[in-house]
């Protein structure tokens, strides 16, 4: 048996149902709105550029797997984010809410936070290390490190700027962060 691809309307129909639901699932598994939100949107975004082509009796399955796959995007960033994060958390004057850890790195000892010389002396040291470490990375698994991580794209918009699939940037992220964690552990820095 043939099945006929759907038409635009019957799309954005199903969607329309789903949408409601699907919200509900992402704020119960990632308990904030905004982001919850932003799932839904992804899911839905993925669901007409990979398979709005398909039947429509494909669908309901397809966008849970969807779904379900971004939820666990999400976590996986934010994870990832959050363990950089603190790391440099002690770099950043916690009275300047808009700093960015990436511009802590090239400030060196003008940044604030730097209080005691001997503070300066081991954040200065431990900065070096980090960004030898970002450094050492093959440029792929750099370039896709801070796309994601630092200036806080989505899969999709880092595939798109690297030229690359979504599964080469999941690739890419996951080694550089295993290779990052690596090295910092081996020199006796714990995240």
């Amino acid at each position: 048996m043939k099945t006929i691809p759907a038409s635009g309307p019957e799309l954005s129909a199903f969607l329309a149902s789903v949408e409601r639901r699907a919200f509900k699932q992402a704020m119960f598994a990632v308990r904030n709105h905004e982001t919850a939100l932003d799932i839904v949107q992804d899911a839905m975004m993925k669901l007409v550029e990979k398979y709005g082509a398909h039947s429509s009796n494909e669908w309901p399955m397809l966008f849970q797997r969807i779904l379900q796959n971004t939820i666990r995007d999400s976590f996986r960033r934010s994870k990832i984010r959050t363990l950089w994060m603190t790391l440099f958390s002690s770099f950043v004057d916690s009275d300047d809410e808009d700093s960015d850890p990436l511009d802590i790195i090239s400030a060196g000892s003008e940044a604030p936070g730097f209080s005691s010389p001997q503070r300066q002396l081991e954040q200065s040291r431990l900065l070096s290390v980090i960004e030898t470490e970002i450094e050492k990375l093959p440029a792929r698994q750099r370039e896709a490190f801070v796309l994601r991580y630092w200036e806080e794209m989505g899969i999709s918009e880092t595939a798109s700027v690297m030229g690359c699939s979504e599964g080469s940037v999941k690739t890419h992220c996951s080694r550089a962060t295993h290779t990052l964690a690596a090295a910092l552990k081996a020199k006796g820095i714990t995240l």
